[in-house]
């Protein structure tokens, strides 16, 4: 379990990183709904399967973030490019080193 100290961080962190991945799936949903397409009706299942894949993404990266697995969710959006050196070089010496061992 991460510290009280590291905890609030990591929230403050989970907040960003979840407006940057929303930011990012939007925009590749409208740029697929902007390209041209041989029918409506195939963009539209096209864009629905994005949504539902980055909706099962946002699931396992952000749900049920808690103090207990906080380190895991940490990496998950290290990884996966939704925070910048500084947000992580904030936290404990302890949780960066697994960071960079887990991300």
């Amino acid at each position: 379990m991460i510290s009280e100290a590291d905890w609030k961080k990591v929230k403050k962190i989970k907040e960003k990183a979840l407006e940057i991945f929303c930011e990012r799936a939007m925009a590749d949903i409208d740029e697929a709904i902007a390209k041209e397409s041989s029918s409506k009706h195939g963009k539209f299942l096209y864009v629905y399967k994005m949504a539902e894949n980055y909706n099962k993404r946002l699931a396992l990266i952000f749900d049920d973030l808690r103090r207990s697995n906080a380190k895991i969710h940490l990496a998950l959006i290290v990884s996966e490019g939704l925070v910048s050196p500084d947000d992580v070089s904030s936290l404990s010496e302890e949780l960066q080193a697994f960071i960079q061992d887990n991300a």
